[in-house]
């Protein structure tokens, strides 16, 4: 399989060597209503996202009424006070919001694109986004992503609740038809458990890049704070999906585990500082410690005042700070053991080359 290391969304440039894309998702942050959801895309821009993120679901092409309440609450759902059903039914976006949002992006100047659920919604949206998410619990419906797939846009895939085999197999369909692809390490547990952090796995990143060279990784997070962001980008992450709300306390299923508009921009400096840390992997002394290298290193230089004509010993030597341009380093003593000096050296005073017979 082959994957396309560098791909455009807009005029950003995605890859290893650029700037990591931050993606806000609203989700169900929204609470129903169009001017927050609005509100939520401006907030987004200010505090440094890249793209504003919704989910595109309808609550009867998502979920089972009869199949939930046949199952019982588990995992994160437990909390919920009404069923499952009534919770994607009024958490679901309003598809005739599209134009609206699309034109808050457009003037917030921000991305705009949305995590699909259904055929549907793929074809209503289409000409209006740049890419799509394949949300982690899609991984297995595998005509549903071929269909996406064919629409020819970069496509982020989220890896949450599954193993190795079925990511391959979601990859082997994406990649017959579409090149563009961004991997992302996911967990999709959503209490904001601290206890998470031992779940995050980001070293699985570091297999996705044996397994699938050259293609493009991301992570898609919902953990408190930055702490998996930055490490996801160290380990080569250039794509980042966190929850965004504008308020952690309010109710409903999304508000909790998101970010907010402080620990948002907090994310992104930091995000930042780390980007230019990383480097380029080639060891060498850097620019902006030429003089600390001078003034740390020790070098070559008379332990008492020498006459010209006297013979260099290690009885009248030493190695001392600081080690100015010429200077000889301590590992190249021998070359002036046992040579004369051409003029008087006073203690302390450096040994050069041009100094000796």
């Amino acid at each position: 399989m082959k994957f396309l290391k560098k791909i455009n969304i807009g005029k950003r440039v995605i890859s290893i060597n650029h700037p990591t894309y931050f993606i806000a998702d609203i989700a169900a942050n929204h609470d129903g209503n169009l001017k927050k959801a609005k509100d939520l895309i401006w907030l987004a821009k200010e505090a440094g996202a890249d793209a504003a993120k919704f989910q595109h679901f309808i609550a009867d092409k998502i979920v089972s009424d009869y199949g939930f309440k046949k199952l019982g609450k588990i995992a994160h759902q437990k909390k919920w006070r009404n069923s499952v059903f009534e919770i994607y039914d009024k958490y679901s976006l309003n598809r005739k919001w599209n134009n609206e949002l699309i034109k808050t992006a457009k003037k917030a100047k921000i991305d705009f694109f949305t995590t699909p659920y259904d055929y549907e919604a793929v074809n209503e949206i289409n000409k209006h986004v740049r890419l799509f998410k394949i949300g982690s619990g899609d991984i297995t419906w595998l005509e549903f992503m071929k269909f996406v797939s064919k629409k020819g846009k970069p496509m982020l895939l989220a890896t949450g609740a599954s193993n190795i085999n079925d990511v391959v197999r979601a990859i082997k369909v994406i990649s017959k038809f579409n090149k563009k692809i961004c991997i992302m390490q996911c967990n999709t547990n959503y209490t904001a458990s601290l206890d998470n952090f031992k779940y995050i796995n980001l070293n699985v990143l570091n297999f996705f890049k044996k397994r699938f060279p050259n293609i493009l990784l991301g992570l898609s997070d919902h953990t408190p704070g930055h702490a998996t962001v930055l490490g996801a980008i160290t380990l080569g992450a250039r794509i980042i999906e966190k929850h965004f709300t504008d308020e952690n306390k309010k109710k409903g299923p999304d508000h909790l585990f998101s970010m907010n508009p402080k620990s948002w921009r907090e994310m992104i400096e930091r995000s930042r500082e780390i980007e230019l840390a990383l480097g380029d992997g080639v060891k060498r002394i850097e620019k902006n410690e030429i003089y600390s290298s001078i003034v740390q290193r020790r070098c070559v230089r008379a332990s008492k005042d020498l006459k010209k004509g006297e013979l260099i010993s290690l009885s009248n030597i030493e190695f001392l700070r600081p080690a100015p341009k010429n200077s000889l380093p301590p590992y190249d003593f021998n070359k002036v053991i046992g040579k004369k000096l051409k003029k008087n050296i006073k203690r302390g005073a450096v040994l050069y080359k041009k100094d000796i017979i």
